[in-house]
């Protein structure tokens, strides 16, 4: 089975003496349920309550919310002990039971040693309709499609993937464990992380079956349209979203979706995407200092959908092209290149708070530049060149690093490690790698 990280950083929260219940947040099927019931065969006592199945409970939590009577009530109809220490608990698809979200700012003072984990596909919905959650009483861990790292453990590529852990810009990979990555890459980016995806490659190897899986997914969350209605049409969600995917790599244009559509509507339903964490938006920065995100513009933004897979699957990917095509071709269909970088580095960051994705971009009759991402390592500010082939003079990356006076700047390509001046040049399956 995939090993997820998220399931590491569980048994780091299950340790702590500062822990307070939990929300695993993200979109649906990204594995947050199934990440839960492996962190669980930790414990002694697992109680599973899924607010969308069991109806029924939601009455547990009408009057009062003391813990007490409600784990009693819950113990009761599970069949389960509910024993701080031993027992952990969760609430899923919890967004279905506003009153049991409300509940649980109450466990960190009533219930300190009890493990409670909240999950939900439509949680953060949830979240902005409750006015207040308890600050400081709650912690959040933020889960996304699976990394390639996680992939190449999947696939059995244990092998390349340490020699990936001790390549260096000034120390190359030998060519071998290059290409047998770039292979590797060039399968991720067909597929995707989406879990079941991936499970399924493992599996059988069918590239065919993970493209009617990834078909299922997208029926999946076109579905969900449906429980945004009273916000936005389900028909224009599914057209922006698709719009998203097709203006990847560009600034995003509300113009794009629908001439005859007034701009706040489909901006808010671009916001309901971002809010169920499907798009991403990639903001503009300044970028003269930290924080990059004090000085963006919010009306300059690029969009990237969740996941590469679904990305491809959405343009309509031809997988007997795709089986014969060289890297090359494969990472400049659909900018999925910078599509994937940004999963990539959305994935690298903190998963205790939302990830933020910035880039550069200096539009000027004399002088027009793009650098695709700004990142940070340590105190510095890092700008990333996405090139799908590895040539290109590099001029923007070049200007935007003189007027910051800044040292350091990365072109991630199909290219091995190495140097080019002050650039470091990094493969795109290592970009993860690099910042961490």
């Amino acid at each position: 089975m995939i090993h997820r990280k998220a399931i590491d950083r569980l048994h780091v929260w299950k340790s702590s003496a500062r822990r307070k219940p939990l929300l695993l947040r993200g979109a649906r099927q990204v594995g947050k349920t199934f990440a839960v019931r492996r962190f669980a065969k930790s414990f002694p006592l697992f109680l599973e309550a899924n607010f969308e199945e069991a109806r029924d409970i939601h009455q547990f939590f009408e009057g009062s919310l003391d813990p007490g009577p409600i784990c009693e009530k819950l113990s009761n109809y599970f069949r389960v002990g509910i024993v701080p220490g031993q027992t952990l608990v969760f609430f899923d698809e919890v967004q279905a039971c506003p009153n049991a979200l409300s509940a649980l700012r109450f466990l960190r003072e009533k219930m300190p040693d009890l493990h409670l984990i909240a999950a939900g596909s439509l949680l953060e919905f949830a979240l902005e309709s409750i006015p207040s959650q308890g600050v400081g009483r709650l912690s959040s861990l933020f889960m996304y499609p699976v990394t390639f790292e996680e992939f190449l453990l999947a696939v059995g590529e244990k092998g390349a993937w340490e020699m990936l852990q001790k390549a260096i810009p000034e120390k190359p990979l030998d060519v071998a464990f290059h290409r047998r990555l770039n292979e590797a890459l060039k399968t991720y980016l067909t597929i995707g992380g989406m879990p079941e995806v991936v499970q399924t490659y493992c599996d059988t190897g069918n590239l065919h079956e993970c493209q009617e899986i990834l078909g299922d997914l997208w029926v999946t969350l076109r579905d969900d349209f449906a429980k945004y209605k009273a916000k936005a049409p389900q028909l224009l969600l599914n057209e922006v979203l698709e719009s998203v995917c097709h203006q990847a790599g560009a600034k995003f244009k509300y113009s794009l979706v629908d001439r005859a559509l007034v701009s706040k509507k489909i901006k808010d339903a671009l916001e309901l995407l971002v809010l169920a964490g499907l798009v991403r938006k990639v903001y503009h920065s300044d970028a003269r200092g930290l924080p990059l995100g004090a000085q963006i513009n919010p009306k300059r933004f690029k969009a990237i959908l969740l996941d590469v897979g679904l990305h491809q699957r959405i343009l309509g990917l031809d997988i007997p092209k795709m089986m014969t095509a060289t890297g090359l071709d494969v990472v400049n269909k659909g900018s999925i290149a910078e599509a994937f970088v940004g999963q990539e580095l959305v994935a690298s960051q903190s998963s205790r708070q939302p990830a933020s994705l910035y880039y550069w971009h200096r539009e000027a009759r004399s002088s027009n530049a793009e650098v695709d991402y700004l990142a940070v390592k340590g105190e510095q500010v890092i700008p990333i060149e996405v090139k799908a082939g590895g040539r290109g003079s590099m001029q923007s990356i070049r200007l935007f690093m003189k007027e910051r006076r800044l040292s350091k700047g990365v072109r991630t390509s199909l290219e091995n490690f190495g140097l080019l001046q002050e650039l470091d040049i990094v493969p795109l399956y290592a970009i993860s790698h690099y910042l961490n």
